[in-house]
């Protein structure tokens, strides 16, 4: 073999230099390529750890909103009931002393009702006498003080039906009243408000003469 022949047979392997050029070129783009793919699932997990935290919280913050809610309802339910014992304590503090004052008033008429019964009769007695104004003059100032006391005397028309809650009978007599109806008031009975102090007693006709 010549020399020429020699450097024949060498020439066809020296583009092969150029070739591994462009291979290691290739091979470094795709290496660049590469390098943001593996980025990628870093960033997703971040997020998504981030995105986890936040709900934690936000349950955690839920959780701790519904608490405080049963506290405000806990509380706006004793303060419901607070109220309503007060109003009532007050109500049945507010009856107590009306009964006390109805109490007092009843134990000062029952006192009293005999002396403004004894006036009544003085008047019947006494008539013409000299002492008869004076007797009527103490007699309305008795009313007067009973009225502002809410005291009203029971006296009964004559042939007014007997009402057993107010009128005592006393007695039945023959009368031209009708039968079984008031003939006549022996003594006053008081009431106050709807309450009966003491009963008028009072004679009763039989319907005869």
């Amino acid at each position: 073999m010549s020399e020429d022949d020699a450097v024949e047979v060498e020439s066809p392997g020296e583009p092969d230099a150029p070739a591994d050029a462009s291979e290691s070129v290739e091979t470094a783009d795709a290496a660049e390529e590469t390098e943001p793919d593996g980025e990628e699932p870093a960033l997703a997990d971040r997020v998504a750890d981030h995105d986890e935290a936040l709900a934690e919280e936000v349950a955690d913050l839920e959780a701790e909103l519904a608490e405080h809610r049963e506290e405000v309802d806990e509380l706006t339910s004793k303060l419901a009931r607070v109220r309503a014992d007060f109003s009532n304590y007050k109500q049945r503090a507010k009856r107590k002393r009306e009964e006390i004052r109805e109490r007092a008033s009843e134990s000062l008429v029952e006192r009293i009702a005999p002396v403004r019964n004894d006036l009544v009769r003085a008047l019947d007695q006494e008539d013409g006498s000299d002492i008869r104004p004076g007797v009527e003059s103490t007699l309305e100032k008795f009313d007067e003080v009973l009225a502002e006391e809410g005291v009203e005397p029971i006296e009964p028309e004559p042939g007014e039906e007997v009402d057993p809650a107010r009128h005592q009978v006393m007695l039945r007599v023959d009368s031209d009243q009708p039968d079984g109806t008031v003939h006549e008031v022996y003594e006053p009975g008081y009431e106050m408000g709807d309450r009966v102090i003491s009963e008028a007693q009072v004679t009763v006709s039989d319907g005869g003469e």
